[in-house]
């Protein structure tokens, strides 16, 4: 049978196998991005923590990025093209806006991330946007239905997680993920959550991270904040002496 040549140049077009090439292509480009991102909800809490890559040492750390403030409590932590996880954060940002506009109260988490998701849905239609090679992590804390933490993947399809990673090592991730969320001693408080969060990403890594090399981004009912290069390494230190 002759190659499916062509059909990676259209986005809408299936192949006769039923592929959407660009739409594998968007999968491919966030798993090579260099960057893995693991989240994990708590008894009160949910925290991602995602590894921080400075390219280029003329460049200022500080203003390099994956983690974005949406409101005052729902934050998104993005995998992938960092560029093209910019994009999603603004539109994010714009939804929610216009949500306490039009409704007076603060947008719902799930509301939120279904409303991005229809967005990343929607650009698989039309060959007029490129698809966004990002994975989104949007996490807060909802006063009814408690911790969140919704995962969205570049062809749109939205789901809540207990437990969740993304990128180079997501399925190392989500395998170590899983085996603590099982075990009788699975983490609920918010240190033991952060913990076993940025345990998971070293593990998974095979590396001993210094505060500067990750993000840690935490929520709980009363704000939404990214820890500091002092608290990450005080749970480093503590992961350390635990081993």
């Amino acid at each position: 049978m002759a190659r499916e040549s062509g059909y990676d140049r259209h986005l809408t077009v299936f192949s006769p196998q039923g592929r959407l090439y660009q739409l594998e292509y968007a999968f491919k480009r966030v798993k090579t991005s260099t960057l893995t991102t693991v989240g994990m909800r708590g008894e009160d809490c949910v925290v991602v923590a995602t590894e921080k890559k400075v390219q280029d040492k003329m460049v200022v750390a500080s203003s390099v990025t994956n983690v974005y403030k949406i409101t005052d409590s729902i934050m998104a932590v993005m995998t992938g093209v960092a560029a093209d996880g910019r994009q999603v954060a603004i539109e994010a940002r714009r939804i929610a806006s216009e949500f306490q506009f039009d409704n007076g109260i603060a947008i719902p988490v799930d509301f939120l991330a279904r409303r991005v998701a229809d967005k990343a849905q929607v650009f698989t239609q039309h060959a007029g946007r490129r698809i966004f090679s990002v994975v989104v992590m949007l996490m807060a804390v909802d006063d009814e239905l408690g911790p969140q933490l919704w995962r969205i993947d570049p062809a749109g399809l939205c789901m809540g997680y207990k437990a969740a990673a993304a990128g180079v090592k997501e399925q190392e991730a989500v395998n170590n993920l899983e085996k603590k969320i099982k075990s009788d001693t699975a983490p609920r408080t918010r240190e033991e959550v952060t913990r076993a969060t940025v345990d998971t990403l070293q593990a998974v890594l095979g590396e001993d991270f210094k505060a500067r090399d990750i993000e840690v981004a935490v929520v709980t009912a009363k704000d939404a904040i990214v820890l500091d290069d002092a608290e990450v390494d005080a749970h480093l230190t503590a992961i350390a002496e635990a081993d």
